[in-house]
């Protein structure tokens, strides 16, 4: 995945939403974090059209924000050929 510009990155929010969001553009799509201050959470969305491993976004999880514990969701897309 190959950065597009520099990521954009704003602290907002309220109570226990309030943190540190983050944008960051890719050739394929775009990658998305919040990062809520209340229990140091991460809430990250990789969403690109070019297929990629889930477990290599795991591995950069684990070594950049070292989690206590997780849970993932991955949603793969089928293929569709356009005609």
């Amino acid at each position: 995945m190959v950065a597009y510009g520099i990521p954009q990155i704003h602290h907002f929010g309220t109570e226990d939403k309030a943190g540190y969001t983050l944008v960051q553009l890719i050739e394929t799509s775009n990658i998305t974090a919040h990062f809520t201050e209340l229990d140091n959470g991460l809430f990250l969305d990789v969403f690109s059209c070019k297929q990629f491993s889930k477990k290599d976004v795991e591995l950069v999880v684990a070594e950049f924000f070292a989690p206590t514990s997780y849970s993932t969701l991955f949603l793969e897309r089928p293929i569709r050929r356009m005609e």
